[in-house]
C-alpha cells in the first residue's frame, strides 16, 4: 500500500511539474500580420556594420529594445511576459529573410504594443540597431 501511495504521489508530482512547465514555456501568438510596403522592403541599409556602428547599435538596442526583445533577441525580455503577443525571435531563419528596409520601417512606424522610434532614435541610429539585430 505504501508503494502504491508513493507511486501515485510521484505521478501527481510529475503531472503538476509538466503542466507548469508547459504553461510557462507556451508560445504566444505572433499577432496580426504586419506587412511593410514594398518601397520599405526594398530599402538598403546605408550604415556599414563596422565595429563602431555595431557597438553603438548594441548600446541602443540595450537601452530601447532589450526589455521586450531580450538580450539575445529571443523575445524573452523582462517586459515580454506582460505582452499578449510574441515579441519575436531575431535568431530564426524566418527573421533572417526579413529585409533591413522592412525592419527599419517597422522600427520607425511601430504598432501596438511596439512603439514608434521615429522621434526617439535618428535614422542612422535605427539603421545601427538593425545592423546589431543581424548579429543575434
Amino acid at each position: 500500500m505504501k508503494n502504491v501511495r508513493n507511486l501515485l504521489a510521484g505521478v501527481v508530482l510529475m503531472s503538476t511539474c509538466m503542466l507548469f512547465s508547459q504553461s510557462a514555456f507556451a508560445q504566444k501568438p505572433a499577432g496580426k500580420p504586419w506587412p511593410a510596403p514594398e518601397s520599405a522592403v526594398k530599402m538598403k541599409n546605408p550604415v556599414k556594420p563596422d565595429a563602431g556602428n555595431l557597438k553603438e547599435g548594441k548600446d541602443l538596442y540595450a537601452q530601447h529594445c532589450k526589455s521586450c526583445h531580450g538580450a539575445k533577441g529571443k523575445g524573452d525580455g523582462s517586459k515580454a511576459a506582460k505582452i499578449d503577443i510574441s515579441c519575436g525571435d531575431f535568431s530564426t531563419p524566418e527573421f533572417a529573410k526579413v529585409s533591413d528596409g522592412e525592419l527599419y520601417w517597422k522600427t520607425t512606424e511601430g504598432r501596438k504594443p511596439m512603439p514608434s522610434y521615429k522621434e526617439k532614435l535618428s535614422d542612422t541610429e535605427r539603421w545601427k540597431v538593425i545592423n546589431y539585430m543581424r548579429t543575434l
